[in-house]
């Protein structure tokens, strides 16, 4: 940065998706974004120089894509069977998805032997999709911490119910995949226990709590962490096994990527030697925010990022300027000055109404939003500035 130039300076923190080629399996992704990006340097449409610890989010199925990390349904079904060889099993409380979770499903039933009890929340999963008109659950006698239906009681009292964006009604959808699945509606794990023992935990936040209170009750128990997460020459793995998966084709899924953060230390290194700045970097999924129409939460990813260079660790440290000058009608601008030369030494900086957020997670919902999911071409974002305080523009230190 010039600080020559920083009292002239009137933009602070700024994004910019960066336009990328189209990759296959095998490319060097790590080279194609340094040297787009010295590339956009030098544009004479819309120049974009990186200066200090600007920071390169590329996302991840950009990585997952390069890395060839795919697996089939059968891949899937081979790892049910070696874990549950015998058997009915419950899948516990999956998300409402074509794209996220069916063609899980779809391995899942092939690879027990016996019924696959599908049991879902109510009156929505954990990211928000509704299965039932909330209202009527309101105006019911339904009790949704204790009472358990089958499909058909539930159908009986509240009918069949489609999804407000896709039209899909789900219960059908998922029982339609294969003739031994069986759908039932809870919301306590323990309940799961008087149709089997055999449990694949599938919620994605809540998977910790949900496989403890299980294995507590003496279940058998896995997670959709736990399936295709070892590393296999013959397919894709992941640390997150099928979390984070996403519909690729009719016979395979993407997996969320691996080994991110040593491509994150990769990529920094290289736009280092290249350019001669040191920038953070990050692999971004789902960002953290909820459509305030339909209340879906966008996050179905186990993490919004699954990889980062040490300056993203933590959480900003930051004051709340208009709280600060609302205490200080009377020079509001040297009370600012003087609240934020005092914030780089004390631990005990958050202002009323300031909430805590990791880094990661502001960063890797703002470049979320940039990419989209469309047509734009740019799985990979700079943002600029975005360490810089209102004093000097110089970046500010993080709290761990």
């Amino acid at each position: 940065m010039n600080n020559k130039n920083l009292s002239e300076r009137y933009i602070g923190a700024s994004v910019y998706g960066v336009r990328m080629p189209i990759i296959k399996q095998g490319d060097d992704i790590s080279k194609i974004i340094a040297d787009v990006l010295v590339n956009a340097e030098n544009s004479s449409y819309q120049p974009l120089i990186l200066n200090h610890r600007d920071i390169i989010g590329v996302t991840e199925s950009f990585l997952a894509r390069a890395q060839g990390n795919y697996i089939t349904i059968e891949d899937i079904s081979a790892d049910i069977r070696k874990k549950f060889p015998t058997g009915d099993v419950a899948v516990a409380f999956p998300i409402l998805s074509r794209n996220r979770f069916a063609k899980v499903l779809e391995g899942i039933a092939k690879g027990v032997k016996g019924k696959v009890y599908v049991c879902l929340s109510f009156p929505t999963d954990e990211v928000g999709n509704a299965i039932m008109d909330e209202e009527a659950l309101f105006n019911s006698n339904i009790n949704p911490y204790t009472d358990v239906m089958s499909k058909k009681e539930f159908r009986e009292k509240f009918g069949i119910f489609h999804h407000p964006i896709t039209g899909s009604d789900h219960i059908q959808m998922y029982e339609d995949i294969a003739p031994n699945i069986e759908i039932h509606l809870l919301n306590n794990p323990k309940d799961i226990l008087k149709l089997t023992d055999q449990v694949i935990v599938s919620s994605i936040h809540a998977r910790h709590r949900h496989k403890a209170i299980l294995k507590n009750a003496g279940a058998k128990v896995y997670g959709l962490d736990d399936i295709c997460n070892q590393e296999n020459p013959l397919h894709g793995w992941s640390e997150y096994g099928v979390l984070g998966s996403n519909y690729s084709d009719e016979s395979r899924l993407k997996l969320f990527p691996r080994n991110s953060k040593e491509f994150c230390l990769k990529l920094q290194k290289l736009i280092k030697q290249k350019t001669n700045q040191d920038v953070e970097v990050m692999i971004y999924g789902d960002g953290g925010f909820k459509c305030p129409k339909t209340q879906i939460w966008e996050f179905a990813d186990p993490v919004v990022s699954p990889g980062h260079t040490e300056g993203l660790k933590g959480m900003p440290n930051e004051i709340k300027i208009k709280a600060v000058a609302d205490n200080n009608e009377k020079n509001p601008e040297q009370a600012i000055q003087k609240a934020i030369k005092e914030k780089e030494t004390g631990d005990d900086f958050y202002t009323l109404g300031t909430t805590p957020r990791q880094i990661t997670d502001l960063v890797g919902s703002l470049c979320d939003l940039t990419t989209g999911s469309g047509d734009k071409g740019t799985p990979v974002v700079v943002v600029k500035g975005y360490f810089d305080n209102y004093l000097t523009g110089i970046p500010q230190h993080t709290r761990a």
